[in-house]
């Protein structure tokens, strides 16, 4: 394996894009070359203002369609080894990723998360319903697939890109999250959990995830569980 893609979706970032770009320059993923990938979901806050600066493809969204179409369009363009996600604002290290890639470059796992909710990293102190949520949502994801995730909802997720790009993808919003984990524990395959940083933002910092967001992955979890 010789590179690896980071999709990052962006939707009105302005604040966090170039500073989260640096952290992923600066990360060694793994001695991997980098391939990085901007879509962005339509900002109206001066981020596509930032683009005309970066040495990076971008590709945009003519509306704001959410995480799941930015992703969905990301996969098609990806061309590295292994693709990994990346968010736009500051809750994740890339730092982090190393261990994730290095799980599938040496053909252990097809798929690999990076857990939140497994110690041994420093983790900011969760807003309450959204912890009570997460914990939920993967034990609903372990009940319905028989798995032991510790944190389904997690940005951070790294797949051989042939197959992740097997595929097909239909959330366009945060239920993204749970579609995919529930077609990567259909298709059997070697998902291991690496634990992370997190460094969250509550909503006065511009977190956007909502309660709502939670019914909606809820509903998809169970969907998915008797339907492709």
């Amino acid at each position: 394996m010789k590179k690896v893609t980071i999709l990052i979706p962006v939707y009105n970032e302005v604040n966090t894009l170039c500073e989260i770009l640096k952290k992923v320059e600066q990360a060694n993923f793994y001695g991997l070359e980098k391939e990085i990938i901007l879509i962005d979901d339509y900002s109206t806050d001066g981020t596509r203002e930032l683009y005309k600066k970066l040495p990076y493809k971008v590709l945009y969204h003519e509306f704001n369609q959410g995480k799941g179409a930015a992703l969905r369009t990301g996969f098609k363009e990806a061309t590295g080894d292994i693709t990994v996600i990346q968010d736009a604002d500051l809750e994740y290290d890339p730092e982090d990723y190393e261990p994730l890639i290095k799980l599938i470059v040496e053909n252990r796992a097809d798929v690999c998360y990076g857990s939140r909710l497994s110690g041994g990293k420093p983790t900011r102190s969760f807003m309450f319903h959204h912890l009570l949520g997460n914990k939920f949502l993967s034990l609903l994801t372990n009940v319905l697939y028989g798995s032991t995730l510790t944190d389904m909802e997690t940005c951070y997720k790294a797949f051989k890109t042939e197959f992740i790009k097997g595929i097909k993808i239909k959330s366009n919003r945060f239920d993204f999250e749970p579609e995919i984990t529930a077609k990567v524990l259909k298709r059997g395959a070697r998902l291991y959990e690496i634990p992370i940083s997190y460094y969250g933002r509550d909503i006065s910092e511009g977190k956007k995830i909502t309660w709502k967001d939670g019914i909606y992955a809820a509903i998809a979890l169970i969907k998915y569980r008797f339907m492709d």
